[in-house]
């Protein structure tokens, strides 16, 4: 009876077993879990066909876990240059015009720098007269005045006076900055030149430029006469004023008057002494063969010598201060006093006080009858044999030889060089060879708005 029971029991657990489910084997399927990946798990009784394995525990469960949150993928950084990006091209020359617009007004019309042309001729009934208080025209035989200068507004300027040159007459230039106090007008060029900057001047310190249009400084000293042209029938003598600059060797010099020998004259010019300087007082002194010249203070104002078969003339370039003395087939001086400015002294640290302003003269000379054997500090670069001693390439190149120019006294020819006679050597024919060789030099601008000549 017992074996019946238990045989029924056994029955009973295997149709029991055999009825239930078989447990479903899974695996983790995610390769982030090696651990667990693809190793082989089997369904709980709960769920035996329904579970799945969680990986991070690596176990079947019946309800699957939450997916993971989703990694987004960051974009990629921008790229970046090692260096930055060339710049963009720029043309080196300005792009071209714009096209022509020719609905604009028309350009101006052409202004001429002297007196314009006369309009054409109109055929139409004349303008009525002028009423008869206006001055009548000035018919072509009367001589007219170049229109006034504007010097009146403070700024320095020169007009070209030569008629020959109506291209420029009367027309006024600003002086150049190397002489703002002082110059002309070059009318062949119509343009404003510094004297001092031409062949045959004597200026300032002082420098002196030659007939081969080299610069030097010639010192001398003061209150001493030195001879800077001798020939046979002309001798001119320089008398220096100055300072002792106590820091130098030398003195500060200028040439305050020209004692000048021709024929038989004795011609003087000097400045006069002065503590304060005015440009409408006149400081100039003029005399021939001891007979002071009055000139009145007029630009254009002439003295003339109508006894002298030279005919000599003083003629007023300004209304004080300066003079031209025109002696022909012999020479022709320009003169202008001119003092040294609080600038200047504070520059070049002369020390003048206002007790002097050292009125001196600036000079310029044109020779007509120079001998080949002329000399004196300037005569001598007019020689026809004159090699120049100055050294080149020196910001103020000296020329010495006080003793072989100095002269006792203003009008004395007794300097060392002296080749004076009173009368034209005419058995010299080395006049007619200065002559050739003044026209043989050749001319032109320098940067200073002088002018230089070369052989």
């Amino acid at each position: 009876m017992g074996r019946i029971a238990l045989l029924f029991l056994f029955l009973f657990f295997s149709v029991a077993v055999e009825g239930a489910p078989q447990a479903k084997k899974v695996k983790c399927n995610d390769d982030n879990y090696p651990q667990c990946y693809k190793s082989d798990h089997y369904c709980p009784a709960d769920c035996p066909q329904t579970c799945v394995v969680d990986c991070s525990s690596c176990k079947p469960v019946c309800n699957p876990p939450p997916p993971p949150p989703r990694k987004l993928k960051s974009p990629p950084p921008p790229y970046i240059y090692s260096s930055p990006p060339p710049p963009p091209y720029i043309y080196s020359s300005p792009p071209p015009p714009p096209p022509r617009v020719y609905s604009s007004p028309p350009p101006p019309p052409y202004i001429y720098s002297s007196p314009p042309p006369p309009p054409p001729y109109i055929n139409a009934s004349p303008p009525p007269p002028p009423p008869s208080t206006s001055p009548p025209t000035p018919t072509p035989s009367t001589p007219t005045s170049p229109p006034p200068s504007s010097e009146g507004s403070g700024q320095k300027k020169a007009r070209c006076k030569n008629r020959g040159y109506p291209h420029c007459y009367g027309m006024e230039l600003s002086c150049p900055s190397s002489c703002p106090d002082h110059c002309e007008v070059d009318c062949v060029t119509c343009s404003p030149v510094c004297n001092c900057n031409r062949p045959g001047s004597v200026c300032q310190d002082p420098k002196f430029v030659g007939g081969d249009g080299i610069t030097f400084y010639f010192h001398g000293k003061k209150d001493q006469d030195f001879c800077i042209v001798t020939d046979s029938n002309l001798h001119i003598n320089a008398h220096f004023i100055g300072r002792r600059n106590v820091n130098m060797k030398r003195d500060f010099t200028w040439v305050q008057s020209l004692g000048i020998l021709f024929d038989s004259h004795k011609l003087f010019i000097g400045a006069q002494k002065t503590a304060t300087w005015n440009d409408a007082t006149d400081r100039l002194s003029v005399s021939l063969d001891n007979e002071t010249i009055i000139l009145p203070n007029q630009e254009g104002a002439t003295w003339s010598n109508s006894t002298s078969n030279k005919g000599i003339t003083i003629t007023r370039t300004q209304n004080t201060n300066a003079v031209e003395i025109d002696v022909p087939g012999n020479f022709k001086i320009k003169a202008v006093v001119v003092p040294i400015t609080e600038m200047d002294s504070r520059i070049h640290n002369y020390g003048i006080t206002q007790e002097d302003c050292f009125a001196h003269l600036d000079l310029s000379f044109k020779f007509y009858a120079l001998s080949g054997d002329v000399n004196g500090v300037l005569g001598q670069t007019y020689s026809s044999n004159y090699v120049s001693k100055v050294k080149m390439g020196v910001a103020m190149p000296v020329f010495g030889g006080l003793n072989e120019f100095a002269s006792s006294n203003i009008f004395a020819t007794n300097c060392r060089v002296a080749r004076f006679s009173g009368e034209l050597d005419e058995k010299d024919d080395s006049s007619l060879e200065a002559e050739v060789y003044a026209n043989m030099m050749r001319c032109g601008s320098d940067i200073e708005g002088g002018v230089v000549c070369k052989r």
